[in-house]
């Protein structure tokens, strides 16, 4: 019940107690009657108000009610609602349950393929930054190919450019490589100038072409440069001189580590760098094209054939053209072994060829590791001349003229080690008869007995060298060379040259001029005097030798430059003969500036 209704009941409490007669027996004032009526309207006034409000409760009341009744209805279907869906949950829980056990009975492999798609994704970031690097590859080579491609053959570019100049304390009269054995004795007016030259005919043009078959590789190489003096060759105006054969050659290699190679080549006695490979060979740094005393070479027609074995062992053999260097005193006109060139055969016609019986024959043995590069072998020479029959009145006879054969040959060893990271150590000696052309000297090979047969003259080669790498961009070199020839000499007993010395440098010539300067010889300026009465026949020469190449530039791209010096001191001592054993020396200093292509 609400306030008000309290109210209006405490009203009609207080209303009926005034109406009802005293208890205690007093007699009732006549004001009473109007107090009642008046207290009838404001009860009536009052209940009609109470029955009003009741109503208005009433329609409250009914109201709550209808929505106890809407909220008994939502209820109900709340409840049938909740009951469905614990059905569905129920069912859902069955399958969930059911899912969940074939999750974990799949669970390994689930796990193995969240393995492999993980390997599949870093293959995949592998993958892409391959492409990624084929294609900046690619498009490098194509912006600047290493090689050029014709057909199925791949061809390499080879080539420097050179400026280099040579100073000499006592002239020789020569370009940029130096003819050791003709550095002039004090008797001779040249050794008491010096010269300068400045060249760039050391310059350098070549290419390898290559082409792989798969079961065999083909190759072809070629070299040349400008070393060469045609007719009309000189320096007045043009200075124009012709282009030389250095290499050329074929070369077919197995994948079993046999090749054959066949052309105009380096020697195999030349040291290499790597098995006996071509190209591979390991020369002085020297500017001078004549390298350094001591160091064994020749570039010459020859067929080579290699087999290199796993173990890092390389077995080697060569047939290469042979030619005598020879050098005779007093001897007599009763033999021959070659002739000069003739014309419309292609040799030089001021220059003298052997008539050769057999190649040279080399072997050699090689061996790499980690500590460096080891060689060993020998070589085998034939020469042969013919000999004529002198009479007793020492008239040389053709009738009963013969050919005669002599054998000569020696071995040689060349070593070279990584002493540390920045030097390289290396020895080489070559030892024999009849060695002397694979000298870089070009020591006598032969000479003669006073019947007319070939004598083999015992020749000595050694290098030792220092290679020095302190930084990239520079290389320092030292060399100590020498070169021997023995004297070698016969009495002779044949008609007309009886008690003669005959051979290479005989004790009884006379080197008494070798010191004497003479006067010119000619009214034109170029005839300087020659030393008279010295035969100089050369004992041994030695030559150490300092320098650096400095690279001013160097990229995969544009190529190399390079600055070179190089200073060397050349001695020259003769077999003593009459007048002693005269001694020559030269101070000379090199210099060059080359630019390599890449």
């Amino acid at each position: 019940m609400t306030n008000q209704l309290r109210t209006a009941l405490a009203a009609v409490l207080v209303l009926s107690t005034a109406s009802m007669p005293a208890q205690t027996g007093t007699v009732a004032r006549p004001t009473k009657r109007a107090v009642r009526k008046k207290s009838e309207s404001s009860l009536e006034r009052t209940l009609r108000e109470l029955k009003e409000q009741m109503q208005a409760q009433q329609t409250q009341i009914d109201e709550l009610k209808h929505q106890l009744a809407d909220r008994d209805a939502k209820l109900s279907t709340a409840t049938q609602d909740a009951q469905s869906a614990n059905a569905s949950a129920s069912a859902a829980a069955t399958k969930a349950q059911q899912a969940l056990t074939a999750i974990q009975s799949n669970h390994e492999e689930m796990q193995t393929l969240s393995s492999s798609v993980s390997d599949l994704k870093v293959a995949n970031v592998g993958l892409a930054q391959t492409l990624s690097d084929t294609k900046r590859d690619v498009s490098t080579a194509m912006e600047s190919p290493l090689a050029i491609h014709y057909k199925g053959i791949r061809i390499t570019p080879i080539a420097f450019f050179a400026l280099e100049d040579v100073y000499r304390s006592s002239a020789i009269n020569s370009d940029i490589n130096t003819p050791f054995n003709a550095t002039p004795y004090k008797g001779a007016a040249e050794a008491n100038t010096s010269e300068l030259n400045f060249s760039g005919r050391q310059s350098r043009l070549g290419a390898l072409f290559e082409g792989n078959t798969g079961p065999f590789k083909l190759s072809g190489y070629v070299e040349a440069d400008f070393l060469s003096a045609g007719a009309t060759s000189n320096e007045n105006q043009s200075n124009s001189y012709t282009l030389r054969q250095r290499q050329i050659w074929g070369q077919a290699a197995t994948q079993g580590g046999f090749a054959v190679t066949g052309g105009q080549m380096w020697s195999l006695v030349t040291e290499t760098k790597t098995s006996t490979d071509n190209r591979t060979e390991n020369l002085p740094m020297n500017i001078d094209a004549q390298y350094n005393v001591g160091f064994s070479w020749s570039r010459q027609a020859a067929m080579r054939f290699q087999k290199k074995f796993t173990s890092g062992l390389t077995l080697a053999g060569s047939l290469e053209e042979a030619q005598n260097i020879f050098s005779a005193t007093n001897a007599n006109q009763n033999f021959f072994f070659g002739s000069a060139g003739v014309g419309g055969g292609l040799f030089n016609s001021t220059a003298n060829y052997s008539n050769n019986v057999a190649p040279d024959v080399i072997l050699k043995a090689t061996y790499d590791n980690k500590t460096g590069h080891f060689e060993a072998g020998g070589l085998v020479r034939w020469f042969r001349d013919r000999y004529y029959p002198v009479s007793g009145t020492g008239a040389v006879q053709a009738t009963g003229a013969q050919n005669d054969t002599k054998t000569a040959g020696g071995f040689f060893v060349n070593g070279r080690v990584h002493a540390t990271k920045f030097a390289d150590i290396g020895a080489h000696f070559l030892g024999g008869t009849g060695v002397g052309r694979y000298g870089t000297s070009t020591l006598p090979d032969t000479t003669i007995h006073p019947d007319g047969t070939l004598a083999p003259i015992k020749n000595y080669q050694g290098l030792f060298s220092v290679e020095l790498h302190p930084m990239k961009k520079l290389d320092l070199f030292g060399y100590y060379g020498a070169e021997y020839a023995q004297r070698t000499y016969y009495v002779s007993n044949v008609a007309g040259s009886v008690g003669k010395l005959v051979g290479y440098a005989p004790p009884s010539s006379s080197n008494a001029g070798c010191y004497t300067e003479t006067v010119p010889t000619s009214t034109n300026g170029y005839g300087p005097g020659a030393a008279a009465n010295c035969l100089g026949a050369t004992r041994y020469i030695s030559e150490p030798t300092g320098g650096f190449t400095f690279r001013l530039y160097s990229s995969p791209q544009y190529g190399r430059l390079q600055y070179q010096f190089q200073y060397s001191y050349l001695s020259r001592t003769a077999w003593t003969g009459v007048g002693g054993a005269p001694t020559a020396s030269n101070h000379m200093v090199f210099t060059g500036m080359r630019y390599y292509i890449p």
